[in-house]
């Protein structure tokens, strides 16, 4: 018998969605009433082919039972409210990182003063979440000691949330020690690129605190990760590598307390990518919110080709927009004045 993956699909918006999902002929998308869907895709994966269909939900009953059981269960996990997002209708996490080296701003943001007036800015520009990092893992990074890498963060870190009470603050770190003096320091969560693998400490460090864990999507490591990334299909490979990470945590405390992040850019070519962009709803049907990063990453070079720009910020909005519209709300962002502004006006247009 083969796997069955429930992907939502043809969405509505605005006062038509809230319309028909009080009609009951849409279910609403992530508790939010302002994007419904009344399709899915259906995948199902044997061992030697993927199939899809797309079904409407009035159709469901005529499917045969265990499938339909599958598929319901699915459906209460898509349509629940995400916890995280409280009542926000999104969330910017603001990049900071703090490294001489990182693939777009390296060396830009690494003094105290310099990353105190970054994260000054991006409050006012309308931040959420402030995402702050003392290694790159951009292709290629060379791996830095835990030491200096705390060194680096450490600083702004240790009065932060004195400072800025309503924002969150997440480590970018693959390093225990420096997991651990964040944990200290009142941290809201750790984001981790090589999910808890890097580092045998790290989950210890996590498993059991009261903070946000992001299970992120890398293939391979920094060093090795765009030497010709293969998939039998990205988009499944990487839902049953999400579901196998889920599980492992459920033996732990604050087993709810998790992000998806597909890792667009880690391990993954252009075709990769698209196809992730292109149907990530269906990592709704995990139960869990979704973070992505496509801020300034190259896949928008290899579309726009000569119509590059230095920082991508056309590519960055374009692909957050489209991720929106799948109902995903959290995004990883070293523009926050323009992604907020677009945000803003993509929602009110939705939502007319």
């Amino acid at each position: 018998m083969g796997k069955y993956y429930t992907r939502a699909c043809n969405f509505f918006y605005g006062s038509n969605s809230r319309k028909f999902v009080k009609q009951k002929l849409s279910l609403p998308l992530c508790g939010d009433h302002s994007i419904s869907f009344n399709q899915i895709e259906l995948f199902i994966r044997n061992k030697k082919s993927i199939k899809t269909k797309i079904i409407n939900l009035k159709d469901l009953k005529n499917l045969p039972r265990l499938i339909r059981k599958k598929i319901f269960l699915d459906l209460k996990k898509i349509s629940l409210k995400r916890e995280f997002l409280k009542k926000k209708s999104h969330m910017i996490m603001g990049i900071l990182n703090m490294t001489p080296d990182s693939f777009s701003d390296g060396g830009k943001f690494n003094t105290l003063k310099k990353a105190s007036k970054r994260i000054k800015k991006m409050k006012s520009s309308g931040v959420d979440i402030i995402d702050i990092g003392g290694e790159s893992t951009r292709p290629g990074s060379k791996i830095v000691s835990s030491k200096i890498e705390l060194l680096r963060v450490k600083k702004i870190i240790e009065n932060f949330k004195k400072k800025f009470p309503k924002i969150l603050l997440s480590i970018d770190t693959r390093k225990s020690s420096v997991m651990d003096y964040s944990i200290k320091k009142k941290i809201d969560i750790i984001n981790d690129v090589s999910c808890f693998k890097f580092d045998n400490e790290s989950i210890n460090s996590v498993k059991n605190k009261n903070l946000w864990k992001v299970i992120h999507h890398m293939q391979g490591t920094p060093q090795t990760m765009q030497k010709n990334p293969k998939y039998d299909h990205v988009l499944l490979d990487i839902y049953d590598f999400f579901e196998k990470e889920i599980n492992k945590f459920k033996k732990y405390k604050y087993n709810k307390k998790i992000i998806l992040d597909p890792g667009i850019g880690f391990g993954k070519n252009l075709k990769h990518n698209l196809m992730l962009l292109n149907k990530i709803s269906i990592f709704h049907s995990l139960g869990f919110p979704i973070l992505i990063g496509t801020s300034r990453k190259k896949f928008i070079n290899q579309i726009s080709g000569n119509y590059d720009t230095k920082e991508r910020i056309g590519g960055t909005i374009s692909s957050i927009m489209f991720s929106f519209s799948q109902g995903i709300k959290i995004f990883r962002v070293h523009n926050v004045e323009e992604v907020k502004q677009s945000l803003l006006v993509f929602e009110t247009l939705l939502n007319e």
